[in-house]
This record gives C-alpha cells, sequence and structure tokens, in this order.
C-alpha cells in the first residue's frame, strides 16, 4: 500500500506530501524551489528535500529532467487520485471498508456547522442522480 502510482494504493506521510503539494501547485519545480516553498512551513536541507523527492521519483510518483544544473520535479500522480488511495486505506483500515460508517465519524466531529451539512446533503442528492 506504500508504492505504485496513480492506478494503484498510494499512501504518502505528512511530509511528503508537503512536497507533492508544492509540485501540484506549480507544476514543476527543482529542489531548491520545494525546499524554498516550505521554508515558511518546514525549515528542511537542500539535501534532505532532494532525497525526498528523489525517493518519491523511484517510487514513480514523480518525473524528473535536468535543466541546466538543476532537477526539474514533475508529479505524474494527480492530488485527487492521492486522496482517493489514502481515503480508500482509511476507510479499509479504520472502517472495515464502510464508507457510511467514516461518515458517521465525521458528521460527530466537532466544527460540523449547518453550511457543511448543507454541502453534504447536495453533494449526496447529486450523487443518488438528484433523487431526492
Amino acid at each position: 500500500m506504500d508504492e505504485d502510482n496513480g492506478s494503484g494504493d498510494v499512501s504518502l506521510s505528512e511530509l511528503q506530501l508537503s512536497l507533492m503539494r508544492v509540485l501540484w501547485a506549480r507544476g514543476e519545480a527543482s529542489t531548491a524551489d520545494v525546499a524554498e516553498a516550505l521554508r515558511g512551513e518546514r525549515d528542511l536541507a537542500h539535501t534532505t528535500v532532494a532525497t525526498l523527492l528523489t525517493r518519491l521519483e523511484k517510487r514513480g510518483l514523480l518525473s524528473s529532467r535536468r535543466e541546466s544544473r538543476a532537477l526539474l520535479y514533475t508529479p505524474l500522480v494527480s492530488e485527487a487520485d492521492v486522496q482517493r488511495s489514502m481515503v480508500g486505506s482509511l476507510v479499509d483500515s479504520l472502517f472495515a471498508g464502510r464508507a457510511s460508517a467514516l461518515m458517521s465519524h465525521l458528521l460527530d466531529a466537532p466544527g460540523v456547522d449547518a453550511t457543511e451539512l448543507a454541502e453534504l446533503q447536495a453533494l449526496l442528492k447529486q450523487r443518488k442522480g438528484g433523487r431526492p
């Protein structure tokens, strides 16, 4: 569950997700670009960022190309694919594969207000094909 690209299960750590978010937002970035973008959130050494990007590339989640002396990285999986995979793994492992159990858990969480409930109802109605 920790390997593969968009067609399989992808599980990323919080740090890996931070790097991927930079790449998803920019489309392509160098190691220095990623390190700089994360500077306010995390103070990572350039070599640490380089190692993490190389590992993500080896897993098939990124591609790289050389431009002058820099390697430019491009994501090969979409954020939606990673979200789908990670939520699917969460549902399988914590909620016995039952999306309704996850939804119930989320609805019990603090901070779910009337606006969010209305948005969820609209999504459910849309998913059901508009049936009431």
